[in-house]
Protein backbone atom coordinates (compact mmCIF):
# COMPACT_ATOMS: atom_id res chain seq x y z
CA UNK A 1 0.00 0.00 0.00
CA UNK A 2 1.11 3.75 -0.87
CA UNK A 3 -0.65 6.41 -0.91
CA UNK A 4 -0.22 10.35 -1.20
CA UNK A 5 -2.48 12.92 0.36
CA UNK A 6 -2.14 16.48 0.69
CA UNK A 7 -2.85 18.38 4.34
CA UNK A 8 -2.41 21.39 5.53
CA UNK A 9 -1.58 22.01 9.46
CA UNK A 10 0.02 24.85 11.78
CA UNK A 11 3.31 25.30 12.20
CA UNK A 12 3.51 24.01 14.89
CA UNK A 13 1.77 20.48 14.51
CA UNK A 14 3.50 20.41 11.30
CA UNK A 15 6.95 19.79 13.13
CA UNK A 16 5.73 16.65 15.13
CA UNK A 17 6.39 13.98 12.92
CA UNK A 18 3.47 11.99 14.86
CA UNK A 19 1.02 14.62 14.43
CA UNK A 20 1.89 14.70 10.73
CA UNK A 21 1.85 11.03 10.39
CA UNK A 22 -1.81 10.76 12.05
CA UNK A 23 -3.10 14.01 10.10
CA UNK A 24 -2.05 12.16 6.62
CA UNK A 25 -3.55 9.15 7.49
CA UNK A 26 -6.68 10.61 8.35
CA UNK A 27 -6.99 12.49 5.11
CA UNK A 28 -6.05 9.38 3.42
CA UNK A 29 -8.80 7.32 5.08
CA UNK A 30 -6.49 5.23 6.99
CA UNK A 31 -6.12 3.54 10.47
CA UNK A 32 -2.69 4.81 11.98
CA UNK A 33 -1.64 1.37 13.06
CA UNK A 34 -1.77 0.43 9.05
CA UNK A 35 1.06 3.24 8.17
CA UNK A 36 4.37 1.72 8.86
CA UNK A 37 6.09 4.90 7.54
CA UNK A 38 5.21 8.80 6.25
CA UNK A 39 7.64 10.45 4.73
CA UNK A 40 6.97 14.00 3.30
CA UNK A 41 7.70 15.01 -0.28
CA UNK A 42 6.55 18.88 -0.08
CA UNK A 43 6.27 21.61 2.32
CA UNK A 44 5.46 25.11 1.63
CA UNK A 45 4.05 28.07 3.84
CA UNK A 46 0.62 29.83 2.99
CA UNK A 47 0.56 32.62 4.62
CA UNK A 48 -2.50 34.01 3.12
CA UNK A 49 -4.56 34.17 6.36
CA UNK A 50 -4.52 35.77 9.20
CA UNK A 51 -3.07 32.51 10.67
CA UNK A 52 -0.28 30.59 8.07
CA UNK A 53 -0.60 26.94 7.53
CA UNK A 54 2.07 24.89 6.09
CA UNK A 55 1.11 22.90 3.47
CA UNK A 56 2.44 19.29 3.13
CA UNK A 57 2.29 16.80 0.63
CA UNK A 58 3.39 13.09 2.35
CA UNK A 59 3.76 9.54 1.24
CA UNK A 60 2.28 6.84 3.34
CA UNK A 61 3.38 3.00 3.15
CA UNK A 62 3.07 -0.02 5.13
CA UNK A 63 6.06 -1.09 4.68
CA UNK A 64 9.04 0.89 6.26
CA UNK A 65 10.51 3.53 3.87
CA UNK A 66 15.02 3.45 3.99
CA UNK A 67 14.96 6.73 2.93
CA UNK A 68 16.71 7.86 -0.50
CA UNK A 69 19.74 5.53 -1.22
CA UNK A 70 22.42 8.37 -2.91
CA UNK A 71 25.01 6.59 -4.20
CA UNK A 72 28.64 8.58 -4.03
CA UNK A 73 31.03 6.74 -6.23
CA UNK A 74 32.40 7.80 -8.98
CA UNK A 75 34.56 6.43 -11.39
CA UNK A 76 38.28 6.72 -11.79
CA UNK A 77 39.17 8.79 -14.55
CA UNK A 78 43.08 9.82 -14.09
CA UNK A 79 44.25 8.27 -17.20
CA UNK A 80 40.97 9.39 -19.42
CA UNK A 81 41.22 12.25 -22.09
CA UNK A 82 40.90 15.62 -20.23
CA UNK A 83 38.57 18.60 -20.42
CA UNK A 84 39.65 22.00 -18.93
CA UNK A 85 37.12 23.94 -17.06
CA UNK A 86 37.49 27.45 -15.86
CA UNK A 87 36.28 28.42 -12.47
CA UNK A 88 35.19 26.76 -9.46
CA UNK A 89 31.92 27.84 -9.33
CA UNK A 90 28.56 25.86 -9.57
CA UNK A 91 28.87 25.68 -12.95
CA UNK A 92 31.82 24.54 -12.75
CA UNK A 93 31.83 21.59 -10.55
CA UNK A 94 28.59 20.76 -11.51
CA UNK A 95 30.43 20.06 -14.83
CA UNK A 96 33.65 18.35 -13.56
CA UNK A 97 30.89 15.58 -11.94
CA UNK A 98 29.17 15.04 -14.73
CA UNK A 99 32.33 15.04 -16.82
CA UNK A 100 33.56 12.13 -14.61
CA UNK A 101 29.94 10.05 -14.97
CA UNK A 102 30.59 10.02 -18.39
CA UNK A 103 34.23 8.97 -18.30
CA UNK A 104 36.17 12.45 -18.74
CA UNK A 105 39.27 13.65 -16.64
CA UNK A 106 38.21 17.74 -15.67
CA UNK A 107 41.18 19.88 -14.67
CA UNK A 108 39.47 22.55 -13.26
CA UNK A 109 41.97 26.14 -12.90
CA UNK A 110 40.60 28.42 -10.59
CA UNK A 111 41.74 32.25 -10.06
CA UNK A 112 40.69 31.95 -6.18
CA UNK A 113 41.97 30.25 -3.59
CA UNK A 114 40.14 27.43 -2.07
CA UNK A 115 37.36 27.79 0.44
CA UNK A 116 39.01 27.23 3.69
CA UNK A 117 41.74 30.15 2.52
CA UNK A 118 39.07 32.65 1.00
CA UNK A 119 37.75 33.08 4.05
CA UNK A 120 40.99 35.20 5.07
CA UNK A 121 39.95 37.71 2.17
CA UNK A 122 37.06 38.17 2.99
CA UNK A 123 37.86 39.33 6.94
CA UNK A 124 40.14 41.65 5.08
CA UNK A 125 37.37 42.97 3.22
CA UNK A 126 34.89 43.50 6.16
CA UNK A 127 37.45 44.69 8.58
CA UNK A 128 40.72 46.22 6.52
CA UNK A 129 38.69 46.77 3.60
CA UNK A 130 41.46 45.81 1.09
CA UNK A 131 40.15 43.25 -1.62
CA UNK A 132 42.33 40.79 -3.54
CA UNK A 133 40.77 40.80 -6.78
CA UNK A 134 41.43 37.49 -7.37
CA UNK A 135 39.85 36.07 -3.95
CA UNK A 136 36.49 38.14 -2.62
CA UNK A 137 32.90 37.03 -2.27
CA UNK A 138 33.00 36.30 -6.32
CA UNK A 139 35.90 34.61 -6.98
CA UNK A 140 37.36 31.46 -5.47
CA UNK A 141 36.38 27.97 -4.58
CA UNK A 142 32.34 27.75 -5.21
CA UNK A 143 32.34 31.12 -6.51
CA UNK A 144 29.82 33.88 -5.89
CA UNK A 145 27.21 31.16 -4.98
CA UNK A 146 29.21 29.76 -2.04
CA UNK A 147 28.30 33.52 -0.19
CA UNK A 148 24.98 33.74 -1.68
CA UNK A 149 23.05 32.24 1.06
CA UNK A 150 22.41 29.12 -0.85
CA UNK A 151 19.16 29.86 -2.56
CA UNK A 152 18.01 26.85 -4.77
CA UNK A 153 15.21 27.89 -5.88
CA UNK A 154 15.02 28.22 -10.20
CA UNK A 155 12.15 28.52 -12.91
CA UNK A 156 14.65 26.74 -15.56
CA UNK A 157 13.56 23.38 -14.65
CA UNK A 158 13.10 22.97 -18.57
CA UNK A 159 17.08 23.42 -19.09
CA UNK A 160 17.87 20.78 -16.60
CA UNK A 161 17.19 17.91 -13.85
CA UNK A 162 16.98 19.73 -10.56
CA UNK A 163 16.02 17.04 -8.84
CA UNK A 164 19.54 16.26 -9.64
CA UNK A 165 21.24 19.43 -8.75
CA UNK A 166 19.35 18.86 -4.99
CA UNK A 167 20.05 15.36 -4.64
CA UNK A 168 24.18 15.57 -5.61
CA UNK A 169 24.29 18.37 -3.29
CA UNK A 170 22.74 16.38 -0.16
CA UNK A 171 25.10 13.29 -1.49
CA UNK A 172 28.11 15.86 -0.63
CA UNK A 173 26.29 17.05 2.75
CA UNK A 174 23.56 19.45 2.01
CA UNK A 175 20.01 18.80 4.39
CA UNK A 176 17.60 16.20 2.95
CA UNK A 177 15.65 19.26 3.94
CA UNK A 178 16.25 20.97 0.53
CA UNK A 179 14.77 18.01 -1.56
CA UNK A 180 11.07 18.64 -0.14
CA UNK A 181 10.57 22.73 0.74
CA UNK A 182 9.20 24.80 -2.03
CA UNK A 183 12.07 27.47 -1.57
CA UNK A 184 15.05 25.58 -0.33
CA UNK A 185 18.28 27.07 0.79
CA UNK A 186 20.85 25.66 2.77
CA UNK A 187 22.86 28.14 4.37
CA UNK A 188 26.23 30.27 3.97
CA UNK A 189 27.41 28.70 6.79
CA UNK A 190 26.83 25.37 5.65
CA UNK A 191 27.89 25.65 2.02
CA UNK A 192 31.69 25.71 2.43
CA UNK A 193 32.01 22.04 3.73
CA UNK A 194 29.59 21.26 1.07
CA UNK A 195 31.99 22.74 -1.59
CA UNK A 196 34.73 21.28 -0.11
CA UNK A 197 33.24 17.20 -0.50
CA UNK A 198 32.58 18.14 -4.04
CA UNK A 199 36.13 19.06 -4.82
CA UNK A 200 37.86 16.37 -2.79
CA UNK A 201 35.89 13.84 -4.87
CA UNK A 202 36.63 15.17 -8.43
CA UNK A 203 40.40 14.62 -7.12
CA UNK A 204 39.60 11.18 -5.91
CA UNK A 205 38.13 10.49 -9.03
CA UNK A 206 41.35 11.41 -10.75
CA UNK A 207 40.51 15.10 -11.83
CA UNK A 208 42.79 18.13 -10.80
CA UNK A 209 41.58 21.17 -9.35
CA UNK A 210 44.22 24.22 -9.65
CA UNK A 211 43.81 27.27 -7.20
CA UNK A 212 45.63 30.67 -7.78
CA UNK A 213 45.28 29.85 -11.61
CA UNK A 214 43.81 33.16 -13.08
CA UNK A 215 43.18 32.18 -16.97
CA UNK A 216 45.12 34.66 -19.12
CA UNK A 217 45.03 33.63 -22.06
CA UNK A 218 43.11 31.39 -24.68
CA UNK A 219 44.97 29.07 -27.17
CA UNK A 220 43.03 29.41 -30.26
CA UNK A 221 44.34 28.21 -34.07
CA UNK A 222 41.86 27.90 -37.18
CA UNK A 223 38.80 28.91 -34.67
CA UNK A 224 39.76 26.04 -32.80
CA UNK A 225 40.78 25.78 -28.54
CA UNK A 226 43.52 23.78 -28.08
CA UNK A 227 44.21 24.95 -24.91
CA UNK A 228 44.86 28.02 -22.09
CA UNK A 229 47.37 29.87 -20.34
CA UNK A 230 47.76 31.13 -16.52
CA UNK A 231 49.28 33.75 -14.74
CA UNK A 232 51.67 31.64 -13.24
CA UNK A 233 53.32 30.89 -16.75
CA UNK A 234 51.61 27.32 -17.21
CA UNK A 235 49.63 26.00 -19.90
CA UNK A 236 47.27 23.37 -19.98
CA UNK A 237 46.47 21.43 -23.27
CA UNK A 238 42.66 19.96 -24.53
CA UNK A 239 40.48 20.30 -27.26
CA UNK A 240 37.48 21.20 -24.80
CA UNK A 241 37.77 23.94 -22.43
CA UNK A 242 33.92 24.95 -20.75
CA UNK A 243 34.14 28.91 -19.87
CA UNK A 244 32.20 28.96 -16.33
CA UNK A 245 33.83 32.09 -14.84
CA UNK A 246 30.88 33.88 -13.34
CA UNK A 247 29.43 37.16 -14.13
CA UNK A 248 32.19 39.18 -12.63
CA UNK A 249 35.11 37.94 -14.59
CA UNK A 250 35.90 41.08 -16.52
CA UNK A 251 38.62 40.25 -17.31
CA UNK A 252 37.71 37.70 -18.91
CA UNK A 253 35.05 38.99 -21.47
CA UNK A 254 37.92 41.59 -22.30
CA UNK A 255 40.10 39.10 -23.47
CA UNK A 256 37.67 37.74 -24.97
CA UNK A 257 36.62 41.14 -27.34
CA UNK A 258 40.73 41.79 -27.69
CA UNK A 259 41.14 38.33 -29.35
CA UNK A 260 38.24 39.17 -31.54
CA UNK A 261 35.80 36.24 -30.58
CA UNK A 262 32.53 37.28 -30.21
CA UNK A 263 30.91 38.22 -27.13
CA UNK A 264 27.13 40.21 -26.95
CA UNK A 265 26.30 42.58 -24.51
CA UNK A 266 22.95 41.38 -22.61
CA UNK A 267 20.56 43.22 -20.57
CA UNK A 268 20.59 43.08 -16.38
CA UNK A 269 19.08 44.78 -13.82
CA UNK A 270 20.43 47.46 -11.06
CA UNK A 271 19.82 49.10 -8.00
CA UNK A 272 20.51 49.04 -4.07
CA UNK A 273 20.12 46.68 -1.35
CA UNK A 274 17.26 47.61 1.43
CA UNK A 275 17.20 46.51 4.62
CA UNK A 276 14.50 46.29 7.03
CA UNK A 277 13.96 44.84 11.02
CA UNK A 278 13.47 41.35 9.90
CA UNK A 279 10.30 41.79 12.34
CA UNK A 280 8.61 44.56 10.13
CA UNK A 281 8.65 42.23 7.37
CA UNK A 282 7.60 39.14 9.91
CA UNK A 283 4.79 41.02 10.91
CA UNK A 284 3.36 42.46 7.40
CA UNK A 285 3.57 38.43 5.74
CA UNK A 286 2.63 36.54 8.55
CA UNK A 287 -0.45 38.80 9.52
CA UNK A 288 1.24 39.32 13.73
CA UNK A 289 2.70 41.29 15.95
CA UNK A 290 5.09 38.66 16.96
CA UNK A 291 6.29 35.50 14.45
CA UNK A 292 5.09 32.32 15.83
CA UNK A 293 8.96 30.28 16.29
CA UNK A 294 7.88 27.31 14.47
CA UNK A 295 7.36 29.62 11.18
CA UNK A 296 10.90 30.78 9.38
CA UNK A 297 12.36 34.50 8.96
CA UNK A 298 9.55 36.12 6.52
CA UNK A 299 10.76 36.87 2.87
CA UNK A 300 8.89 38.92 -0.08
CA UNK A 301 9.20 38.86 -3.81
CA UNK A 302 8.00 42.28 -5.35
CA UNK A 303 7.88 43.41 -9.04
CA UNK A 304 6.04 46.77 -10.40
CA UNK A 305 5.77 48.09 -14.12
CA UNK A 306 7.35 52.00 -14.09
CA UNK A 307 7.22 53.33 -16.84
CA UNK A 308 7.41 50.27 -18.99
CA UNK A 309 10.70 48.92 -17.08
CA UNK A 310 10.26 46.33 -14.12
CA UNK A 311 11.59 47.11 -11.09
CA UNK A 312 11.74 44.12 -8.47
CA UNK A 313 13.12 42.24 -5.47
CA UNK A 314 16.37 40.08 -6.10
CA UNK A 315 17.85 37.44 -4.19
CA UNK A 316 16.03 38.29 -1.01
CA UNK A 317 17.44 37.16 2.27
CA UNK A 318 15.74 36.96 5.48
CA UNK A 319 17.41 36.93 8.91
CA UNK A 320 20.83 38.13 6.38
CA UNK A 321 23.54 40.16 6.35
CA UNK A 322 24.40 42.62 3.48
CA UNK A 323 27.87 41.59 1.84
CA UNK A 324 30.36 43.70 0.23
CA UNK A 325 31.01 42.08 -2.93
CA UNK A 326 33.40 44.65 -5.12
CA UNK A 327 36.26 42.65 -7.07
CA UNK A 328 38.46 45.54 -7.36
CA UNK A 329 39.52 48.03 -5.15
CA UNK A 330 37.93 51.58 -6.32
CA UNK A 331 34.07 49.82 -6.42
CA UNK A 332 31.47 49.51 -4.18
CA UNK A 333 29.34 46.62 -4.28
CA UNK A 334 26.96 44.48 -2.57
CA UNK A 335 25.00 41.73 -2.56
CA UNK A 336 22.97 40.01 0.26
CA UNK A 337 23.92 36.18 2.45
CA UNK A 338 21.69 34.86 5.42
CA UNK A 339 23.45 31.66 7.65
CA UNK A 340 21.28 28.35 7.57
CA UNK A 341 18.77 29.53 10.48
CA UNK A 342 18.36 33.09 8.78
CA UNK A 343 18.39 34.13 12.11
CA UNK A 344 19.71 37.72 12.14
CA UNK A 345 18.19 40.40 13.28
CA UNK A 346 17.18 42.26 9.37
CA UNK A 347 16.03 40.68 6.04
CA UNK A 348 17.86 42.53 2.97
CA UNK A 349 16.73 42.54 -0.32
CA UNK A 350 18.05 43.99 -4.26
CA UNK A 351 15.44 46.10 -5.32
CA UNK A 352 16.20 46.60 -9.12
CA UNK A 353 15.05 48.56 -11.99
CA UNK A 354 16.13 46.53 -15.25
CA UNK A 355 18.30 47.96 -17.74
CA UNK A 356 17.42 48.06 -21.55
CA UNK A 357 21.00 48.31 -22.39
CA UNK A 358 20.09 48.75 -26.65
CA UNK A 359 18.27 52.11 -25.37
CA UNK A 360 21.27 53.20 -23.16
CA UNK A 361 24.01 52.57 -25.45
CA UNK A 362 22.14 54.13 -27.84
CA UNK A 363 21.46 57.52 -25.07
CA UNK A 364 25.41 57.66 -24.56
CA UNK A 365 26.81 56.43 -28.11
CA UNK A 366 28.18 53.33 -27.25
CA UNK A 367 25.03 51.41 -29.50
CA UNK A 368 28.18 48.93 -30.87
CA UNK A 369 29.87 48.55 -27.79
CA UNK A 370 29.98 44.63 -26.49
CA UNK A 371 31.06 45.48 -23.15
CA UNK A 372 28.71 48.74 -22.68
CA UNK A 373 26.60 46.89 -20.25
CA UNK A 374 30.10 46.17 -18.21
CA UNK A 375 31.44 49.73 -18.26
CA UNK A 376 27.72 51.32 -16.85
CA UNK A 377 28.39 48.84 -13.65
CA UNK A 378 31.73 49.81 -13.06
CA UNK A 379 30.75 53.57 -13.59
CA UNK A 380 27.85 53.20 -10.94
CA UNK A 381 30.44 51.35 -8.62
CA UNK A 382 33.21 53.43 -8.85
CA UNK A 383 30.77 56.48 -7.92
CA UNK A 384 29.67 54.45 -5.12
CA UNK A 385 32.98 53.80 -4.13
CA UNK A 386 33.90 57.99 -3.89
CA UNK A 387 30.57 58.55 -2.66
CA UNK A 388 31.47 55.94 0.36
CA UNK A 389 34.62 58.41 1.41
CA UNK A 390 36.63 56.02 -1.24
CA UNK A 391 36.64 52.70 0.67
CA UNK A 392 34.02 50.25 1.24
CA UNK A 393 31.88 51.82 3.22
CA UNK A 394 28.85 52.40 1.37
CA UNK A 395 26.58 55.10 0.67
CA UNK A 396 23.59 54.92 2.16
CA UNK A 397 19.84 56.88 2.98
CA UNK A 398 16.86 56.00 4.60
CA UNK A 399 14.21 54.77 2.71
CA UNK A 400 11.63 58.11 3.15
CA UNK A 401 14.13 60.17 3.00
CA UNK A 402 15.18 58.55 -0.56
CA UNK A 403 12.23 57.92 -1.95
CA UNK A 404 11.27 62.55 -0.96
CA UNK A 405 14.31 63.27 -1.76
CA UNK A 406 16.01 64.82 0.96
CA UNK A 407 19.24 64.10 3.22
CA UNK A 408 19.29 61.43 5.49
CA UNK A 409 20.83 63.48 9.19
CA UNK A 410 21.74 59.67 10.30
CA UNK A 411 21.43 55.82 9.68
CA UNK A 412 20.11 53.49 11.18
CA UNK A 413 22.04 50.28 12.22
CA UNK A 414 22.94 47.99 9.43
CA UNK A 415 24.36 44.71 8.67
CA UNK A 416 27.07 45.29 6.01
CA UNK A 417 30.11 44.95 7.61
CA UNK A 418 32.15 47.92 6.39
CA UNK A 419 29.15 50.07 7.62
CA UNK A 420 27.71 53.00 5.80
CA UNK A 421 27.69 56.59 5.52
CA UNK A 422 24.86 59.17 4.33
CA UNK A 423 24.74 60.26 0.92
CA UNK A 424 21.68 61.71 -1.39
CA UNK A 425 21.34 58.45 -3.25
CA UNK A 426 19.26 60.24 -6.05
CA UNK A 427 22.26 62.37 -6.54
CA UNK A 428 24.85 58.92 -6.58
CA UNK A 429 22.63 56.68 -9.08
CA UNK A 430 21.92 56.92 -12.60
CA UNK A 431 18.95 59.18 -13.46
CA UNK A 432 17.21 56.27 -15.29
CA UNK A 433 17.58 53.77 -12.19
CA UNK A 434 17.47 56.34 -9.46
CA UNK A 435 13.86 58.12 -10.30
CA UNK A 436 12.03 54.22 -11.28
CA UNK A 437 13.46 52.92 -8.02
CA UNK A 438 11.62 55.96 -5.96
CA UNK A 439 8.18 54.86 -7.67
CA UNK A 440 8.60 51.16 -7.81
CA UNK A 441 9.51 51.73 -3.81
CA UNK A 442 5.43 54.24 -3.51
CA UNK A 443 3.87 50.62 -4.88
CA UNK A 444 5.58 48.29 -2.60
CA UNK A 445 4.70 50.34 0.56
CA UNK A 446 1.37 49.86 -0.85
CA UNK A 447 1.74 46.24 -1.28
CA UNK A 448 2.87 45.38 1.82
CA UNK A 449 2.15 46.85 5.06
CA UNK A 450 5.14 48.71 7.07
CA UNK A 451 7.06 48.23 3.86
CA UNK A 452 7.98 51.89 3.36
CA UNK A 453 9.10 53.17 6.79
CA UNK A 454 12.69 55.09 7.75
CA UNK A 455 13.25 52.14 9.91
CA UNK A 456 14.67 50.90 6.19
CA UNK A 457 17.84 51.53 5.32
CA UNK A 458 18.68 52.13 1.11
CA UNK A 459 22.35 50.72 0.24
CA UNK A 460 24.27 51.28 -3.03
CA UNK A 461 24.31 49.88 -5.56
CA UNK A 462 23.49 46.56 -6.09
CA UNK A 463 24.89 46.12 -9.60
CA UNK A 464 26.10 42.22 -10.23
CA UNK A 465 22.49 40.79 -10.60
CA UNK A 466 23.85 39.30 -13.92
CA UNK A 467 26.33 38.99 -16.34
CA UNK A 468 26.12 41.76 -18.63
CA UNK A 469 27.94 40.17 -21.51
CA UNK A 470 26.44 36.65 -23.28
CA UNK A 471 29.11 34.54 -25.21
CA UNK A 472 27.01 33.43 -28.14
CA UNK A 473 26.99 29.60 -28.07
CA UNK A 474 25.41 27.33 -31.12
CA UNK A 475 22.37 25.68 -29.89
CA UNK A 476 22.58 22.30 -30.65
CA UNK A 477 26.46 21.52 -29.74
CA UNK A 478 26.62 24.58 -27.32
CA UNK A 479 30.01 25.59 -28.42
CA UNK A 480 30.56 28.97 -29.17
CA UNK A 481 29.56 29.83 -32.95
CA UNK A 482 32.99 30.66 -34.22
CA UNK A 483 35.54 28.49 -31.92
CA UNK A 484 35.04 25.15 -31.77
CA UNK A 485 35.99 23.49 -28.78
CA UNK A 486 34.93 26.51 -26.35
CA UNK A 487 31.97 26.10 -24.17
CA UNK A 488 30.54 28.99 -22.52
CA UNK A 489 28.99 27.83 -19.74
CA UNK A 490 26.85 29.39 -16.48
CA UNK A 491 26.06 32.82 -15.39
CA UNK A 492 29.18 34.36 -16.78
CA UNK A 493 28.28 33.49 -20.73
CA UNK A 494 24.62 34.63 -20.11
CA UNK A 495 22.53 31.37 -19.77
CA UNK A 496 21.90 31.17 -15.56
CA UNK A 497 20.88 33.06 -13.04
CA UNK A 498 21.82 30.98 -9.97
CA UNK A 499 23.43 28.29 -8.52
CA UNK A 500 20.99 25.30 -9.50
CA UNK A 501 20.33 26.75 -13.14
CA UNK A 502 24.37 27.31 -13.45
CA UNK A 503 24.49 23.80 -12.13
CA UNK A 504 21.84 22.79 -14.49
CA UNK A 505 23.98 24.44 -17.30
CA UNK A 506 26.91 22.92 -16.20
CA UNK A 507 25.88 19.42 -16.67
CA UNK A 508 24.57 19.83 -20.11
CA UNK A 509 27.85 21.18 -21.25
CA UNK A 510 29.64 18.28 -19.89
CA UNK A 511 27.05 16.24 -21.65
CA UNK A 512 27.79 17.83 -24.76
CA UNK A 513 31.32 17.52 -24.15
CA UNK A 514 31.15 14.15 -23.86
CA UNK A 515 29.35 13.60 -27.09
CA UNK A 516 31.60 14.99 -28.95
CA UNK A 517 34.46 12.83 -27.22
CA UNK A 518 32.42 9.95 -28.27
CA UNK A 519 31.99 11.03 -32.06
CA UNK A 520 36.21 10.97 -32.17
Amino acid sequence: MEVVVDIAMSPRDANDPVLVREAAAEAAGLAVDRVAASRILKRSIDARSKHPLIRLRVRLSDEIDEGNVIETELPDVSTARPVIIIGCGPAGLFAALRAIEHGLRPIILERGKNVRDRRRDLAAINKQQVIDPDSNYCFGEGGAGTYSDGKLYTRSHKRGDVESILTTLVRYGASPDILVDAHPHIGTNKLPQIITAMREAIIAAGGEVHFNSRVVDLVVKNNSIHGVRTSQGSEFNAVAVVLATGHSARDIFELLHHKGIRIERKDFAMGVRIEHPQAIIDAAMYHCDLRDPYLPPASYSLVQQVDGVGVYSFCMCPGGIIAPCATDQEEVVTNGWSPSKRNNPFANSGIVVGLPLDQLSQETGGASKALFGMHYQRTAEHAAWIAGGKRQTAPAQRMEDFILGRNSTDLPDCSYPPGIVPQRLDELLPDYVGSRLREGLKAFGKKIRGYRTNEAVVVAVESRTSSPVRIPRDRETLEHIEVKGLYPCGEGAGYAGGIVSAAMDGQRIADRVAQRYAER
